[in-house]
């Protein structure tokens, strides 16, 4: 098949035509396998039924590199008037005006998002219809370098003191870095409560362990200092969606995990690619975790408690 060929690809009830199946997205340069176009859209035919929970519902904002990594990258917010009707669309408020997003409801946006050279979904924490009030409140373990023993470590006490809120917490590889923590919430607060709560959860750790972790923003404030990132938590603000592929070599995924797999010795933030991500969706790591969504009242008392 020639670079400039179509291919047809069925998903679910729709036909959806990939353009330039055989254009490399990943380029196998020593760091990595090479990947396609085709390779991309495969897998996120594959991943879709463990993927859509995550996306349905959400604003997206897709990160697109349609020369693939290495070459120019934009982060598209608007939906494109070119995308097909079937395509679902939210219009949220933005500072002066609206943004019409993309919202992601089935495989077959899926598999066209992909033929975007769509690689990275970004979502919100949020879903239509009470985009002001967050389901999701995400933790990011961002290391100051390559070593991610930090990283490791920030996990471990970031589940221990959510344990003692009695709120329950789900872990993902980044794809890129780090880790982030998931924690479902009623969908009752709004994102300044969320934020604020998140913050203080952070604030707690970082006044524990003032050596090992910090919540300065400033990269330079940062030092060595592993960075509990809670910036996510925020109205427009996105996080990276569970099974997306990320814009790095080797075609990496962020990837839900168990907390029994925290401490694998093989774990990296780029443990999983779209090689083996889809087996790793299907041991449900997650199972019953995100069904669960609490209310912060209660654990907002217990920290209170616990900060004296």
């Amino acid at each position: 098949m020639s670079e400039d060929a179509t291919r047809t690809v069925r998903a679910g009830r729709r036909t959806v035509e990939v353009h330039r199946p055989e254009k490399v997205l990943f380029p196998g340069d020593g760091a990595g396998k090479e990947y396609t176009k085709s390779d991309l859209v495969d897998y996120y035919r594959a991943v879709a039924p463990f993927m859509l929970p995550h996306l349905r519902g959400r604003p997206l904002m897709l990160e697109r590199l349609p020369d693939g990594v290495g070459g120019p990258r934009f982060m598209q917010k608007n939906t494109p008037d070119s995308y097909p009707d079937w395509i679902s669309r939210v219009e949220v408020t933005k500072e002066g005006g609206t943004v019409r997003h993309t919202v992601c409801d089935d495989t077959a946006t899926l598999v066209y998002l992909a033929d975007q050279a769509c690689l990275t979904l970004h979502r919100w924490l949020s879903r239509v219809g009470r985009v002001e009030r967050p389901d999701r409140m995400v933790f990011d373990l961002d290391p100051s370098g390559d070593d991610f023993a930090p990283v490791h470590e920030a996990a471990w006490l970031l589940a221990e003191l959510l344990d003692e809120l009695k709120l329950p917490s789900a872990l993902m590889t980044t794809g890129s870095r780090g880790l982030h923590v998931v924690v479902p919430v009623s969908g009752h607060h709004d994102f300044d409560e969320v934020r604020e709560f998140a913050k203080d959860v952070a604030d707690t750790l970082v006044a524990a362990h003032p050596e090992k972790f910090t919540t300065a923003a400033r990269k330079k404030d940062r030092g060595e200092r592993l960075y509990l990132d809670i910036q996510r938590n925020a109205y427009a603000q996105t996080a990276v969606v569970p099974f997306t592929v990320r814009p790095k070599p080797g075609a990496p995924v962020a990837t839900p995990m168990s907390w029994t797999q925290l401490d694998d010795p093989g774990l990296d933030a780029r443990r999983w690619s779209i090689e083996d991500a889809v087996d790793q969706a299907r041991t449900n790591p997650w199972a019953g975790v995100m069904t669960k969504g609490r209310a912060l009242g209660p654990a907002r008392r217990r920290l209170n408690a616990l900060r004296g």
